[in-house]
C-alpha cells in the first residue's frame, strides 16, 4: 500500500514508518524538522528510514499551505497517518505561537489539500491532555473533556474539526488519544529520557511534584502493533480511540525501579507543575476489542529495553 506519514521524524511517526517499510509498504512522508527537541536525534530517525528505497521523504511544513498543496499534487495514498504537531505540555506556555502554527493552522492545512483526495482512511494523533483532571477512571472516549493547557485545547479543537471535516467531504477519520508512549528512539522532553540524560550529564534531575502522581505508560511497540493492525480494519464503531496499556503506574515507583536499574540518585524533588494533570489512567477495551490486543508490555520490561537501547545508542543525541 501507499501511505502517507507526517511527523516521520517524530517519535511515534518514525516507529511506525520503520515498521511499516519492514512489511514493504510504500511510505511518503513530510516532517518540518522543528527545534523543539534535538535536531541530532530527528535526523538521526530520518537517516535510519532513507536506508529504505521505499521510503520517500520531503521537508515541508504544514504550516505553509502553498509548499504542502504542492506536495500533494500529483499523489494519492492508500492510508494516511498523521503525527505532525508540536507536542509538550508546559512548552505550550512558552511559546502559544507554536501551537496555534502546527496545531490549529497545521492541521486545517492538512484537511484542507486532503478533501479532493481518494484515500481510504486518515488516522490522526490526538492526546489524553484533552481529558484533564478527572476523578472518575479509567478515562473512557465519552468522558466530558476538562482540557488544563494550550496543548489539550488544540488537539480537542482537532477532534472537532476532523469530524466535521469527515461528515462534510464523506471521509473516514478516526482519533487515537496516545496515553505517555515512552521507548526507544523517544521523545527527550518526556520522563524517562529526560532521566537518562540527566545520568549521562551526572545532573540532577528536578522531579515534578515529588513524583506523586500517576501517567498511563504506554510502550512504544504496543502502539505500533495497534497502529499496523488498524491498517486492515474496515469497520470503526467511534471516532476517537484511547491507546493505552490502562494500567497507570505512580510516578515515585517508576523513579524507583530506574534508580534500581541504573543506580542513578541524583533526583531532587519540585513543585508540581500547574499545567500538568495528577492522573492519566484511560479505558482501552474499545481499541482492543476493534484490533484483537491480547496484551501490553510490562512497564518494567519496557523500561529496560529504554534504558539499554539509551546506553548503546540514544546517548549520542542528546
Amino acid at each position: 500500500m501507499k501511505i502517507f506519514v507526517t511527523g516521520a521524524a517524530g517519535f511515534i511517526g518514525f516507529s511506525l514508518t520503520k515498521s511499516l517499510l519492514k512489511k514493504n509498504h510504500q511510505v511518503y512522508s513530510i516532517d518540518n524538522m522543528d527545534n523543539y527537541y534535538s535536531l541530532k536525534l530527528k535526523t538521526a530517525r530520518i537517516q535510519i528510514l532513507k536506508k529504505d528505497k521505499n521510503f520517500h521523504f520531503k521537508r515541508v511544513d504544514l504550516a505553509n499551505k502553498k509548499k504542502l498543496e504542492k506536495y500533494l499534487k500529483n499523489k494519492e495514498f492508500d492510508i494516511i497517518f498523521h503525527f505532525a504537531a508540536q507536542a509538550g505540555v508546559r512548552y505550550s506556555k512558552e511559546r502559544p505561537d507554536k501551537y496555534i502554527k502546527s496545531n490549529l493552522i497545521g492541521f486545517s492545512n492538512l484537511l484542507s489539500s486532503l478533501k479532493n483526495k481518494n484515500f481510504k482512511i486518515m488516522f490522526y494523533s490526538s492526546s489524553s491532555s484533552v481529558y484533564g483532571d478527572s476523578k472518575i477512571f479509567p478515562l473512557r472516549e465519552n468522558a466530558i473533556l476538562k482540557p488544563k493547557n494550550l496543548y489539550a485545547k488544540t488537539k480537542i479543537k482537532n477532534e472537532k474539526e476532523a469530524n466535521k471535516f469527515a461528515k462534510t467531504f464523506g471521509k473516514k477519520i478516526i482519533g487515537l488519544r496516545f496515553f505517555t508512549v515512552y521507548g526507544e528512539w523517544g521523545r527527550p522532553d518526556m520522563l524517562i529520557i529526560k532521566m537518562l540524560t540527566s545520568m549521562t550529564k551526572k545532573k540532577y534531575f528536578e522531579l515534578n511534584n515529588s513524583g506523586d502522581h500517576y501517567r498511563d505508560f504506554t510502550y512504544i511497540n504496543d502502539v505500533v502493533s495497534i497502529l499496523i493492525k488498524l491498517i486492515n480494519k474496515k469497520k470503526f464503531n467511534y471516532k476517537v480511540y484511547n491507546i493505552c496499556s490502562s494500567r497507570p503506574i505512580f510516578i515515585k515507583k517508576a523513579v524507583q525501579q530506574f534508580k534500581l536499574l541504573t543506580g542513578y540518585n541524583l533526583v531532587k524533588n519540585i513543585k508540581k507543575n500547574k499545567l500538568d494533570v495528577y492522573k492519566t489512567y484511560g479505558d482501552n477495551r474499545k481499541i482492543i476489542k476493534l484490533v484483537n490486543v491480547k496484551k501490553f508490555t510490562n512497564f518494567n520490561k519496557g523500561l529496560k529495553n529504554t534504558i539499554n537501547w539509551y546506553k548503546k545508542t540514544g546517548y549520542k543525541f542528546f
